[in-house]
């Protein structure tokens, strides 16, 4: 079975997607499961994980609702205010839907880089461990070893980095390719985290060629193992770049060395293990 580990819906007029610029032409428009469609007949993929994109538990309630009338979408992977213990009863709440998997705070928005360690947030990771919730990851290089701490403290939490940790491909240099790559293999080695490949051709600049993608998911596949890596669109994001079918075909490109079997795992088997998926 195929599956897209990680794609998105939303309605800017719902008015909670603030990293949303107001008159963009990709993204500021609604995106649902008839636009989808095409996109998943085209590439055969069969089930889908649909990601927040709003720091909202109301997003996050509209998704479960979406999801509730769309066979494809698998699983929710949601929000819950990380700050507020007495979310709690609503992470109880959720984890009752049947296609509510997990969260996702967007700490890549947050301007405090050590905020996933604060003493105040940890209730959360204890609870997600507790409901057998999962936890999706969603930073930037400079946040690697804080998620390496993290991970470490809580190795019974079933977390996924995003987007590869988004490596800064459009100010690729030596340096921070051996930045991004050191602390990836930290977390492949340390931790039990799973990693998508998504989310990398927004990540470049005007090229996002196989020969300027290769040395980052090449390092990915290497450090992770097919097992631990699940293919994601992150769509509509990604039509910055392309389309869908676009990145569907570059990342078969990528992982064209890997075993038949190991193909199966990156382009569904690991994503339907992760998230529990039937």
């Amino acid at each position: 079975m195929r599956i897209d580990s990680h794609h998105h819906f939303w309605n800017p007029a719902r008015g909670d997607y603030g990293w949303m610029p107001p008159d963009d032409p990709v993204l500021t428009r609604q995106y649902g499961p008839e636009d989808l469609a095409a996109s998943l007949s085209a590439t055969g993929v069969e089930k889908t994980v649909l990601v927040q994109a709003a720091p909202s538990v109301e997003e996050t309630e509209y998704l479960l609702g979406m999801a509730d009338a769309t066979p494809h979408v698998a699983a929710v992977v949601g929000w819950i205010n990380f700050e507020d213990p007495g979310q709690r009863v609503v992470l109880e709440r959720l984890a009752k839907h049947p296609k509510f998997v997990g969260v996702r705070p967007m700490i890549q928005d947050l301007p405090d880089d050590g905020w996933m360690l604060r003493d105040d947030v940890q209730w959360a990771y204890e609870a997600l461990i507790d409901l057998d919730l999962t936890f999706d990851c969603l930073g930037f290089p400079r946040h690697l070893s804080n998620f390496a701490m993290l991970l470490t403290r809580y190795p019974d939490l079933r977390a996924v980095l995003d987007h590869c940790m988004k490596p800064q491909i459009r100010d690729h240099s030596d340096d921070n390719l051996r930045f991004w790559a050191d602390g990836m293999a930290r977390l492949a080695r340390d931790t039990g985290a799973y990693c998508k490949l998504s989310g990398i051709v927004t990540e470049a600049d005007d090229d996002w060629s196989d020969e300027v993608l290769r040395p980052y998911t090449d390092h990915v596949l290497r450090s992770f193992g097919a097992g631990r890596v699940m293919w994601g669109s992150d769509w509509p994001v990604a039509r910055l770049r392309c389309d869908y079918p676009d990145w569907h075909a570059q990342a078969q490109r990528l992982c064209a060395d890997l075993s038949a079997p190991d193909r199966a795992r990156v382009f569904g088997d690991s994503a339907r293990d992760f998230y529990r998926l039937t």
